[in-house]
């Protein structure tokens, strides 16, 4: 824990006691994708500004994270919780998939009385989840949006209109590369490759992640085929660099695959260097749901 009595020169090094406010956090975890959950400050005015969030998600001098959870009261009295969502970067996004699996345990484990079936809301909408008798957890990840205005992202045609299609060339590096695009709640442009292992995540993901045809950035997947139901996938954040894991990545990753017709079978299991996710999706249209492990870590407390 930093120490606001500490000496001013240290603070200014650290980077973090701006706001005089102590955070009771804990860390979670999912298939490595891996979370600071924290209930909002009381104080109307007080917040975490983008700097001291970077400082939070530093893995040597901070607690280190993907993304930050921050629990707020929830807007709709059906609701459990309303949650955002930061980057380690310290940018807000719309949807986390594995955040929302791991905010569910949590509430779960807090009161288990109020029953395994929660409603949460966030930035990116309402967001149904299951804690299952087998302790995974279920995520209701909503109907893939394969609209490029929903991205957003530039798919004009030459007449100026927003033009859906399975596969987008784009010029990466001098390189012609072909994506498939998907929203689900966020921004994700997903490319096949033959092998992840192998797959030019440093090269291709930064400059796809900017490319100046997504305004807002996209998250960046590499997705392996093995077979109908089964791919290997690897992913690059928008905000936070390639991660353990990526719920939403994965319901692209099989949004995309069963687009393209590479996908066949209505469970996906999904192999992310974290561990295996496991994505069912009945058809085009319908819903698609999320389910793995979620845990907690630790817990602590850190002055900010």
């Amino acid at each position: 824990m930093i120490d606001c009595a500490t000496p001013a020169r240290d603070k200014l090094a650290h980077g973090l006691c701006s706001t005089g406010m102590r955070i009771e956090f804990l860390k979670m975890q999912g298939l490595g994708n891996d979370f600071v959950v924290f209930d909002a400050p009381a104080v109307a005015d007080t917040h975490l500004d983008s700097s001291s969030l970077r400082a939070l998600a530093d893995r040597h001098t901070g607690i280190g994270f993907d993304q930050a959870l921050m629990l707020e009261s929830p807007r709709d009295p059906g609701s459990r919780v309303f949650y955002r969502i930061f980057n380690s970067d310290g940018t807000e996004v719309e949807q986390c998939g594995n955040g929302a699996r791991c905010i569910a345990a949590l509430l779960y484990a807090r009161a288990p009385e109020l029953g395994r079936n929660l409603v949460m809301e966030s930035v990116g909408g309402r967001v149904h989840a299951r804690v299952r008798d087998d302790v995974l957890v279920s995520v209701d990840m909503g109907v893939p949006n394969f609209d490029p205005r929903a991205l957003p992202m530039d798919a004009a045609d030459g007449a100026g209109a927003a033009v859906e299609a399975p596969l987008y060339s784009l010029k990466v590096d001098g390189e012609d590369v072909e994506i498939g695009a998907v929203s689900m709640g966020n921004p994700h442009a997903v490319l096949r490759v033959s092998d992840v292992k192998t797959a030019p995540i440093a090269r291709f993901g930064p400059s796809i992640e900017r490319h100046p045809r997504f305004p807002k950035r996209t998250n960046v997947g590499f997705m392996q085929i093995v077979d109908r139901g089964h791919l290997r996938l690897r992913v690059f954040e928008r905000g936070v660099g390639e991660t353990l894991a990526c719920g939403t990545g994965a319901c692209a990753a099989v949004a995309v695959g069963r687009r393209q017709g590479l996908l066949l079978d209505r469970e996906v299991r999904v192999d992310l260097p974290g561990g295996t996710a496991m994505v069912s999706w009945a058809a085009e249209g319908e819903h698609m749901w999320l389910t793995g492990p979620a845990t907690t870590v630790f817990t602590g407390s850190i002055d900010v």
